[in-house]
């Protein structure tokens, strides 16, 4: 074998180090990772779904990877008229208050919910339909929305189920608030809505929060409500054959640059660090005047300077 890389060998005819066979086939194909869709049904106003945010969103920065996700719209409420949550003690709209602080003591995401006392949303409908016109119209950004949505009606108790509040919020996104809005109260926007509701109804989803995984051999696992890291990585790790490797938590830089807040528990639970160890590990991890700590309804919280 020739190790010198000015000599050019006669027989084999190359110059250099080389110890190739003469015809080889070479795949440049990345090696493909299993197919899993992970069906997420949710709704804008689902305040369990709001609670599990730090949790899912910890499982889909380290395992995103292995599945597409597709967020599902349920249609948590339709309208008023008829409407009774029996189990949950909830017939009328004040009745949502006191259900959304219990849901946000227990598990520290904030929830003011004070709007259900004196502007109750109507409907989940509109802030739904918005989410499938973006989806539609601007991929990719349909996840921002929704997360913007939910802190708007949980932080700061803004009625969602408003055009002009609608409409902020894809503004502030840096989409046509006011063009997207109206196209959600199109027909055109409801049977996209309706789409949704059917894969809901198919994939046998009856509550809220519901994951349900699927891979290539239609094989599926349904998660219903709160569940934890660990719940999730089991269910995904039973349809995929090979070992999960989780990808590195993104710095705090990279989370705070997503454009959203930072809640105290979505900082521990994506860095395993305790409530008390919160202020000391974001000062160590983000560059000093590039944030402000805040506190609402008794929870810490950090946003862009």
């Amino acid at each position: 074998m020739n190790t010198n890389p000015m000599i050019c060998d006669l027989k084999t005819g190359v110059c250099g180090v080389s110890d190739d066979e003469p015809t080889q086939i070479i795949d440049f194909n990345p090696q493909p990772q299993p197919k899993v869709t992970l069906y997420y049904a949710t709704d804008p106003i689902c305040s369990h779904c709001w609670a599990i945010e730090p949790t899912l969103n910890r499982f889909i920065q380290q395992y995103g990877k292995y599945f597409h996700l597709q967020p599902l719209m349920g249609g948590l409420l339709a309208g008023w008229n008829g409407f009774a949550d029996k189990a949950n003690g909830i017939q009328q709209p004040s009745d949502v208050a006191g259900h959304w602080k219990e849901v946000g003591e227990h598990y520290r995401m904030p929830i003011d919910g004070t709007l259900w006392l004196n502007n109750p949303i109507m409907s989940s409908y509109p802030p739904s339909r918005v989410f499938k016109v973006i989806q539609q119209r601007h991929p990719g950004k349909e996840l921002a929305y929704l997360r913007s949505a939910r802190e708007a009606v949980f932080v700061f108790n803004r009625n969602i189920g408003e055009d002009e509040v609608l409409a902020d919020i894809v503004d502030s996104l840096g989409l046509p608030g006011d063009e997207i809005v109206e196209a959600a109260g199109l027909e055109a926007a409801q049977e996209l809505l309706e789409a949704d509701f059917q894969k809901v109804a198919q994939l046998g989803v009856r509550g809220f929060p519901t994951l349900v995984m699927v891979n290539e051999e239609n094989q599926g696992l349904k998660l219903v409500g709160s569940r934890t890291l660990q719940n999730y990585v089991d269910a995904l790790q039973q349809l995929i054959p090979e070992p999960l490797a989780p990808a590195d938590v993104p710095a705090m830089p990279e989370l705070l640059a997503e454009g959203h807040l930072l809640f105290s528990r979505e900082i521990e639970a994506m860095y395993d660090i305790n409530p008390e160890e919160v202020e000391a590990f974001t000062d160590a991890a983000l560059p000093e005047q590039s944030y402000r700590t805040r506190q609402i309804l008794g929870e810490m919280f950090i946003e862009p300077a």
